[in-house]
């Protein structure tokens, strides 16, 4: 069964200049492919600053907020949004929209210059040139966590990491023993 739950909350003014042209920047900053990848985030950032709002109301040795507060640090640590030193609950409410675009996999791959914009990037992820480990993810929107940010590299099997070469390198191969061979048979 597929999960039904929202992953995404359109604004309530539709047209906002500020918001609109700050959401335009953001797209362009990141290489998202449209707005709904924005509101997305921000829907994430919603609900961790909720939770985070719900447990600081708690009493500090309250187990709940031990527990469950640690395990939301935690989780922000591991996939790089959060700095290790900053380990309370505060630090997540000032987190900002830009802390989790840059984890995606899409910015990764630009900013280890695998990739020679942050567009290019996207294509190579999604024609699978670009594997995390050894799993070839085809999802720009994957967030890498910190362990795992120095296993990015190029496919095995794509011709950019020295694989088989593409549909276009063959063609180019093709035609250039066509030419050999119709300039050897002409000598004669």
């Amino acid at each position: 069964m597929r999960n039904q739950s929202k992953t995404s909350k359109s604004p309530r003014r539709p047209f906002e200049k500020e918001r609109l042209d700050a959401e335009l920047k953001i797209i362009g900053e990141f290489g998202l492919k449209n707005k709904r990848e924005v509101w997305r985030i921000n829907y994430t950032l919603a609900k961790l600053r909720s939770a985070a709002r719900e447990l600081l109301k708690l009493d500090e040795k309250d187990t709940k907020r031990i527990f469950e507060g640690g395990a939301l640090l935690r989780r922000l640590h591991r996939i790089g949004a959060l700095d290790e030193s900053k380990n309370k609950l505060d630090y997540v409410l000032g987190l900002k929209v830009q802390d989790l675009l840059e984890r995606r996999l899409q910015t990764q791959v630009f900013k280890l210059g695998l990739a020679k914009s942050i567009h290019h990037a996207r294509v190579l992820i999604r024609q699978k040139h670009i594997r995390v480990g050894k799993q070839v993810v085809d999802v720009p929107s994957f967030i890498v966590r910190t362990d795992s940010q120095k296993h990015i590299d190029f496919a095995l099997n794509s011709p950019l990491a020295g694989g088989p070469p593409g549909r276009a390198k063959k063609k180019k191969l093709k035609a250039a023993e066509a030419r050999e061979a119709a300039g050897e048979g002409g000598e004669e």
